[in-house]
C-alpha cells in the first residue's frame, strides 16, 4: 500500500513533469522553458545523408580480465578499470571517453602504489583502519544489495501500474496562456494600456515598454501556468480573464503588470512515456526505502544511547514510525 508521503512525492513528480509554466513566485518574471530542438545543421557537421550513411560499427566489450598495466608486479586489469569508472563516473562526466580512460588508468596505478607503500608501513594493521574497512565493506555491500532491490522492482510493468495508480489521484486543475508587460510605475502600466486599447499590437507594446528580459523578446509570452504557480496579486486578475480580455493595471512585487490572457484550458495529466523515467526513479526508491523499512521491522536493534524525541529533527519531525531521513543510493 503507498503511504501519503510517497502517494504525494509521485504526484508532485508528475506535476513537475508535466507541460510546465513559471516558477512559482518569481513566475511573473520568468517565461517557461523552450522545449528542447535538434541543433541546425553546420557546415563542419552536415546532416547525416540516408543514402550514404553508413551503419554504427558495433564494438566488441573489452575482456574484463585484460591485463592494462602491472604495478610492482601487480596487474590492473579492464575489470579494475570498470570498478573504477563505475566508482567515480559523477566526477567525470564530461572528459571524453579515451582521455577518461588515461586518467582512470593513471588513478589505479597510483592508487597501487599508495596502497604497497601502505601496506609496508603496516597502515592497515591498526584497529581504526579496520573499523574503516568494516564500515565501507558494509557500505558497498549494502549499494550493492539495494541496487539489486531497485532493478527488481523497476520493471516497466511496476511503472506503468504505479503511474495508472497515480493519475487518478490528479485532480483536474484550470490553466491560462497569457501573456504580460511587466513596468516600474502606474504610470508606464497605465500607458501600455491606453496603447493596446488604442489598437496597438499586444506584442509589440510588451517588447517596447515591459522591463521583462526574460518575455519581452517574445511579445510577453509566459505560456500555460496554473494559479498557483504566480504570485496571487497575478493570478487573481489572470484567471478571471476570458480568452482575448486585456486587464487593467495590476500591482505585483515585482512591478506593474498589463495581463492579456490567449487560451484557458484543463491542464492535461502528462503522457506515461513523457513520466517514464522519472516514475521509473520513483518505482526503484521506493523499492529501496521499503526494503530497509521491512529489514528494521524484522531486526532486533538495541539502542544503547539516548534515542532522540520523537519530534527531534533527526526524524523530520513525524515522530514514531516516521520513514528514515537516510535516502539510499540511487539504484545503479
Amino acid at each position: 500500500m503507498m503511504t501519503p508521503g510517497y502517494r504525494a512525492a509521485l504526484l508532485s513528480c508528475l506535476a513537475l513533469a508535466a507541460v510546465a509554466g513559471p516558477l512559482q513566485g518569481a513566475a511573473a518574471q520568468q517565461p517557461p522553458a523552450k522545449p528542447a530542438v535538434a541543433a541546425p545543421a553546420t557546415p563542419d557537421r552536415p546532416v547525416p545523408d540516408a543514402k550514404v550513411a553508413q551503419p554504427a560499427q558495433v564494438k566488441a566489450a573489452p575482456d574484463p580480465d585484460k591485463v592494462l598495466a602491472r604495478v610492482n608486479g601487480t596487474p590492473i586489469t579492464q575489470r579494475d578499470l570498470d570498478v573504477a569508472a563505475e566508482d567515480m563516473a559523477d566526477r567525470l562526466p564530461r572528459v571524453p571517453e579515451d582521455q577518461k580512460r588515461d586518467y582512470l588508468l593513471s588513478y589505479l596505478i597510483d592508487l597501487t602504489i599508495g596502497s604497497q607503500a601502505a601496506t609496508e608501513a603496516k597502515i592497515g594493521d591498526t584497529p581504526d583502519f579496520a573499523r574503516k574497512l568494516s564500515y565501507n565493506r558494509n557500505k558497498l555491500l549494502l549499494d550493492e544489495y539495494l541496487a539489486q532491490e531497485a532493478k527488481k522492482a523497476a520493471t516497466p510493468e511496476a511503472a506503468r501500474k504505479m503511474y495508472e495508480q497515480t493519475v487518478k489521484d490528479v485532480k483536474p486543475q484550470e490553466e491560462v496562456r497569457a501573456r504580460h508587460i511587466l513596468v516600474d510605475s502606474e504610470e508606464l502600466a497605465k500607458k501600455a494600456y491606453a496603447k493596446i486599447k488604442g489598437g496597438e499590437d499586444f506584442k509589440r507594446v510588451a517588447a517596447e515598454l515591459s522591463k521583462d528580459p526574460g518575455s519581452a523578446k517574445d511579445g510577453g509570452e509566459l505560456g500555460w501556468f496554473t494559479k498557483d504557480q504566480m504570485v496571487p496579486e497575478f493570478a487573481e486578475v489572470a484567471f478571471k480573464l476570458k480568452p482575448g480580455d486585456v486587464s487593467e493595471p495590476v500591482k505585483s512585487p515585482f512591478g506593474w503588470h498589463v495581463i492579456e490572457v490567449e487560451e484557458r484550458r484543463t491542464k492535461p495529466v502528462p503522457a506515461f512515456d513523457a513520466v517514464k523515467n522519472e516514475v521509473e526513479a520513483y518505482v526503484s526508491r521506493k523499492a529501496q526505502q521499503d526494503r530497509i523499512l521491512a529489514l528494521r521491522a524484522k531486526a532486533t536493534i538495541e539502542r544503547l544511547d539516548a534515542p532522540p524525541k520523537p519530534d527531534s529533527a533527526l526524524r523530520g519531525g513525524k515522530g514514531e514510525g516516521a520513514e528514515p531521513t537516510a535516502r539510499p543510493p540511487a539504484p545503479k
